[in-house]
């Protein structure tokens, strides 16, 4: 059998469709079409998502990208699925017995690819731990200090920190003023309209 008729026959032309699918999707992603770090569809039921969020967690199979799990599970389910079909499957008469041949190693083929893909993702889990930023108004009360020459209505940047990272920020404050690179600041509130912070002098504040 050639190799041709293997990827286009049963068993295997089923993951073989879904792996050209997959294909196209990553190349879709590469061109800028499709986000490569979306997880699910947003616009699939909210029930279905929990769903299938707790098996792939049971699974082993969580905390990487969902696009990256079902490229790995096709794979793994091809790639074995067109072994065992030009070297075992083959050699059965054709018929009956071929197509219950060929459905039994599909299955036991996904069933490996669950197996497989749990231990590539492991590794992969801790370049896709997001690490999330304070939300803006949380900031509102901290002491920043001033990167720019000065700060008035119109321009002014800072740095704070939160949990040992620095943040630059972009902020305001009514002139005039004694604000100055490097001089200390007390966020006092946060414009979300502008994404910017209103400081004064932590002088004029204490």
């Amino acid at each position: 059998m050639s190799t041709w008729q293997v990827l286009t026959s049963f068993p295997t032309a089923v993951p073989t469709v879904l792996l050209i699918i997959l294909l196209v999707y990553w190349g879709l992603s590469l061109a800028g079409v499709f986000d490569l770090g979306d997880n699910i569809d947003v616009d699939a039921d909210h029930a279905d998502l929990e769903t299938l969020a707790s098996w792939l967690v049971a699974l082993g199979l969580g905390g990487v990208p969902f696009s990256i799990v079902a490229t790995l599970l096709v794979f793994f389910t091809w790639l074995p699925t067109a072994l065992l079909h030009e070297y075992v499957l083959a050699w059965l008469p054709a018929g009956v017995l071929q197509w219950v041949g060929g459905a039994v190693i599909l299955l036991a083929a996904a069933g490996l690819s669950v197996w497989l893909s749990a231990r590539v993702v492991k590794p992969l889990r801790a370049l896709f731990v997001k690490h999330h930023a304070p939300e803006n108004r949380s900031l509102v009360g901290r002491t920043c200090r001033i990167v720019t020459l000065s700060v008035d209505e119109k321009f002014g940047r800072a740095e704070v920190e939160t949990s040992g990272a620095s943040l630059n920020i972009r902020v305001w404050a009514s002139s005039p003023n004694s604000l100055g690179k490097d001089a200390l600041a007390v966020i006092v509130a946060y414009d979300e309209a502008l994404q910017q912070y209103e400081v004064q002098a932590a002088s004029a504040v204490n």
